[in-house]
Order: structure tokens, then C-alpha cells, then sequence
């Protein structure tokens, strides 16, 4: 297979799982969290400088690229790999989330979606068939199944339809994919917020035996505490010897607890969007860097913090920056950001390693200002 899972620890306090997941372009310690690089790159990110965070596999989009520059060009170029000058592990989404989040732009039937491009408003088609064909093109060393991503709050009838049709359409993902020595693709468990349905559709997938699984339709609007509920009866049902993913997932408090619940990889854009708005996550809490009590403040973004831009620049330099709207207030604080969460994740692995998850997460939260 081209992805394996190897699992080294389970911690005694907390349950998490300490493990590696082992692709064609390196080895990957877990839990971990992957940077979102939807258009072939990591917002304001180089290469060189996500591989000084340590970031050792990223996330692209398949619907993104697809619709520009288009899949057959990276093809052309060598894979999306040599495109993009990253020689580490990328994850592919299938393009499900994007295509569904299109609403009134788009149309579902059992053989794909049509919908308009949110660039120029022309019309496409992508089946299973056609989003395996997409990635088989970009060369990503995970590729997910095409599935429908449900919204919240949704009724118990059309999850169960929708979950069954992602069923299907799975099958068809594993059916046309060219390159499984090559490329692992994942299998995505559905069923909105009912444990009946979240049985079904981990039964149903698992049965088709992917190399991975991720857990998909959260993060879409439900509260915390109700996702978290979700995880703690969905995992159980997920196969101890590969690698298990929770879609969109991004805070620190959203981390941790779902790595308690038995999470390997997580994704989300929100520490590189929150960072083009002035927003940085630090040890003791966000740091809104555009607020007024930064003008005169030396100190570091995170005092705490031995990042490139906490190393160098003071929040009153930043905050500078971003009033200026400096293309460099971006750069340094989203260096910082996505810093943060891989070295929150090393952190994590470390506390998992002595034992020690659950006091860890205590002391995180008190520090960070989360309720416990």
C-alpha cells in the first residue's frame, strides 16, 4: 500500500493514539496537523519556510485546481509535487465540500454533481469518477473519496439518503482509482449529528477497506461539545491500525480533544485566514494585532514563542505593518500561526509519550483562557 499506519504508543491517562503514517514522500509523526495549501500553495508561505516549522505533509483542493490551472497542466508539469516545489507528503480533498458549499450554483444526482464555477460562472460536471481522475493527474500522496457533505442542522431522512449515495459513490472512487501503489485514497464517514447514521455509513465504508478514514461533516456549524459527542462514538467504530483524519478542524482546544478521542491528522484554514486579518493564536490566547493597545508594545507576538517572527518583530511593528497593509504583516504573523499549532501538536505527541494527555490539556486551557 502506499500510506501505512504504525502505531508506537497508546497513552494510559487519555487514550490518544501515538503513531506515524508512512507515504511515498516521507514519514509523518501523528497526531498531527496539516496546513491547508488550497491553490497549490500555503497562503503567503514558501516551501522552504513551512519545512523550518516542521510541517511535514499539507493539504491542496482538488476542486480549487481543477478549475485553474486545471489538472492536466500540473499533470504536465510532473504532478503537483514538482509544480509547486514541495517534496514532502500532500493530502488532496476530493473537492465534496467545496462543490456543496456552491448552494443555489449547483445540482446533485446520483451519478455527480453540475455546478458553476465561482469564477466565471461556467458549467462543469464532477462525478467520483471524474474527482479520482483529478488527483490520480495532481500525483497527492492521500486522495480522499467524492462524497456529500451535509449541512447542520439536517433532517434524519436526508442524511440517511445523502450518506447512502456517499456510500455509493465511494465504491465508485475505489472502482476508478489507476495508482493505489502510488497514491492511498481515504474513505469519508457521513451521517450529520445521529449515531445511528455515523454506525451505518463507519460500517458501510470500512467494509470497502480503504487505507484511511476520515471523518467528514463536522466543523459545519454544530457546537463543539455536539462534535466532540459525535467523535466519541464514531472512532470507536474506525479500525485501530490506520490513520484516522477529522476534516476542517483547526483550534487548539478542537485539537486536543479530538486527538483524546482517538484523532491522527487534522486540516483547516483558519490559522492562515485569522492571520491575514490581524489575528494571532498565541500561548495565553488570541492576539488581535490590529488593536489599539498594540501601538506602543515591544514584546513579542508570544513571549513563549521561539518562531522566525516572535524571534524578531514586536506587536507594535506588526500592528504597523497591518494598518499599512504591509504584504509583510500576512507573512510573519501567518509564520507564526501555523508555527503555533505543529509545535501545540509536537507538544501533544510529547504528552501522549509520558502518559500525561489530560493534564496537559488542563494546563493548556487554564493558560489559553478555554473553559475546561
Amino acid at each position: 500500500m502506499a500510506v501505512t499506519y504504525e502505531s508506537i504508543k497508546v497513552c494510559k491517562q487519555s487514550g490518544a493514539r501515538l503513531g506515524r503514517v508512512h507515504t511515498p514522500h516521507g514519514v509523518i509523526d501523528t497526531p498531527v496537523f496539516m496546513p491547508v495549501g488550497t491553490q497549490a500553495t500555503v497562503k503567503a508561505m514558501t516551501p522552504e519556510e513551512l519545512k523550518e516549522i516542521e510541517a511535514k505533509i499539507i493539504l491542496s483542493n482538488t476542486y480549487h485546481l481543477y478549475l485553474r490551472p486545471g489538472h492536466k497542466l500540473i499533470e504536465k508539469a510532473g504532478g503537483l509535487h514538482k509544480f509547486m516545489n514541495w517534496d514532502r507528503a500532500i493530502l488532496t480533498d476530493s473537492g465534496g465540500f467545496q462543490v456543496f458549499s456552491l448552494g443555489d450554483l449547483r445540482k446533485i444526482t446520483e451519478e455527480g454533481v453540475e455546478f458553476r464555477s465561482h469564477l466565471d460562472g461556467s458549467k462543469h460536471f464532477i462525478s467520483p469518477e471524474k474527482a479520482i481522475e483529478i488527483q490520480n493527474s495532481l500525483g497527492s500522496d492521500i486522495m480522499m473519496v467524492f462524497d456529500e457533505c451535509v449541512p447542520y442542522p439536517a433532517e434524519h431522512s436526508y442524511v440517511k439518503n445523502s450518506l447512502e449515495r456517499t456510500t455509493r459513490w465511494a465504491k465508485r472512487c475505489k472502482d476508478a482509482h489507476r495508482k493505489p501503489d502510488q497514491q492511498a485514497l481515504f474513505g469519508i464517514i457521513q451521517g450529520g449529528m445521529y449515531k445511528d447514521l455515523r454506525e451505518q455509513s463507519a460500517k458501510e465504508i470500512i467494509e470497502l477497506d480503504f487505507p484511511g478514514y476520515a471523518v467528514g461533516g463536522l466543523s459545519v456549524g454544530e457546537p463543539k461539545s455536539l462534535m466532540y459527542e459525535v467523535l466519541d462514538y464514531t472512532t470507536p467504530w474506525m479500525p485501530a491500525d490506520k490513520p484516522r483524519y477529522l476534516m476542517g478542524v483547526g483550534t487548539p482546544d478542537c485539537l486536543i480533544e479530538g486527538v483524546i478521542r482517538g484523532i491522527d491528522m487534522f486540516d483547516c484554514v483558519l490559522p492562515t485566514r485569522i492571520a491575514r486579518n490581524g489575528t494571532a493564536m498565541t500561548s495565553v490566547g488570541k492576539v488581535v494585532i490590529k488593536n489599539a493597545q498594540y501601538v506602543e508594545d515591544f514584546l513579542p507576538l508570544d513571549p513563549n514563542c521561539q518562531c522566525y517572527t516572535c524571534k524578531n518583530y514586536s506587536r507594535a511593528y506588526l500592528r504597523h505593518l497591518y494598518k499599512a497593509q504591509e504584504i509583510l504583516s500576512a507573512r510573519l504573523v501567518t509564520y507564526h500561526n501555523l508555527y503555533f499549532l505543529i509545535d501545540v501538536m509536537k507538544q501533544v505527541r510529547e504528552a501522549i509519550k509520558k502518559d500525561r494527555l489530560l493534564d496537559f490539556r488542563k494546563e493548556f486551557f487554564q493558560k489559553y483562557g478555554y473553559e475546561q
